[in-house]
């Protein structure tokens, strides 16, 4: 755990207030983000997953996707991620796609799971083979499914990302 300093604590303490915007509002659970450029907070979420019957609406998700409207691109370079609590696993798998410099929580996973947010079986499950999940993820293994990465490939104006 590290120490603060007088600007993170002001972006921290936005990404708590909107955890709590959040709670107080009841617009989802306890989790609120800021997205920070060159010291300028860019974009901000709070979770509004039932509020917005979105279970993706999680406030990193829509701090990254208010951040990406905002700079006109899918890549959050230079960028710093405020989150009240340690990102989850499908907000982890969003930071990385959009590549900020740092994240910074506020509280642990754990801390989280003591509130009823408990994210340990979905790190569990990542760990076992798709059929075996509790979810079976079963591959029904498609040519055309496999040829599409040939078409992208070739493709001279794609876009990578």
């Amino acid at each position: 755990m590290s120490e603060m300093n007088e600007i993170q604590k002001s972006f921290m303490k936005r990404a708590v207030e909107l955890a709590r915007y959040a709670v107080e509002n009841n617009l989802g659970g306890p989790f609120g983000a800021v997205v920070v450029k060159n010291g300028i907070i860019i974009g901000e979420g709070y979770n509004c997953v039932t509020s917005a019957d979105d279970p993706t609406a999680h406030a990193e998700i829509v701090a990254i996707r208010n951040a990406c409207r905002l700079l006109g691109g899918f890549q959050l370079e230079d960028c710093e991620i405020y989150s009240s609590c340690e990102p989850c696993p499908m907000c982890l798998g969003a930071i990385y796609w959009a590549r900020p410099s740092t994240v910074y929580y506020g509280t642990t996973r754990h801390d989280a799971a003591t509130a009823g947010f408990d994210d340990s079986f979905i790190y569990d499950e990542l760990e076992i083979t798709g059929e075996k999940r509790k979810i079976p993820a079963i591959c029904l293994y498609d040519p055309d499914a496999v040829n599409i990465f040939g078409t992208w490939i070739v493709k001279e104006d794609k876009i990578n990302y």
